[in-house]
């Protein structure tokens, strides 16, 4: 990546996804994020910019700088997405640490963040706005959709299908060839033997459904 990248999101992932661009030798150009309190201060000796939608920055990616958005909050990341591909014709950049392990014959979609010591195994597929947190592994040839979360130290097994918009908090284990459905949410330390249905969220070993009151 040549340009220098504008980062959209001013918070925990965005500081994550700048350590990233400049651990890889890119220029991180500043900040964009909502929270006008922000504006003109820095992070990480980095300045937040203005809003997502100020037009004298937008003007600037695809031409002199790349895009790469940085938030959890899938509805918002949505957004901020669909505006830069309508305003200014452009996909965002993958954000992938140098210090993360790509298999053979990885197929990785647009916007996605993998952090430092990530793995992913041989004919793994990513699709787009993925964020894959330190030190998770991925499976042989496992499949992710659209704006899936899988927290550190999680561990995909070989074969495993997970859904778009599908959450995996930190340390979970699934076991191989299972299929985790959209909109699923697996807490934290989980060990997960058995598929999960769309919108599920459970939890525990082995993870169980949690009944919300």
């Amino acid at each position: 990546m040549e340009n220098p990248v504008i980062i959209f999101g001013a918070n925990t992932i965005g500081r994550i996804a700048k350590d990233i661009f400049e651990n890889n030798g890119n220029v991180v150009y500043g900040f964009l994020d909502d929270t006008k309190s922000l504006h003109n201060t820095e992070l990480d000796e980095v300045v937040v910019l203005g809003a997502t939608d100020d037009d004298g920055f937008l003007k600037l990616i695809g031409k002199k700088c790349e895009a790469f958005v940085a938030t959890d909050d899938i509805k918002l990341k949505k957004h901020v997405t669909d505006m830069i591909n309508e305003v200014r014709h452009i996909q965002t950049v993958n954000a992938i640490h140098k210090d993360s392990s790509i298999g053979s014959h990885v197929a990785l979609g647009h916007g996605n963040l993998i952090d430092r010591g990530a793995r992913l195994a041989p004919g793994v597929k990513l699709g787009n706005h993925c964020i894959v947190h330190a030190n998770a592994v991925i499976g042989v040839g496992t499949t992710l959709g659209d704006y899936v979360q899988v927290g550190p130290g999680s561990v995909l097994g070989d074969g495993v299908t997970v859904e778009n918009e599908s959450f995996i908090g930190a340390s979970v284990t699934i076991v191989g060839n299972l299929t985790i459905s959209e909109k699923a949410r697996i807490g934290a330390g989980s060990v997960v033997i058995a598929p999960v249905k769309k919108g599920e969220t459970v939890f525990g070993n082995p993870a169980q459904k949690v009944n919300n009151a």
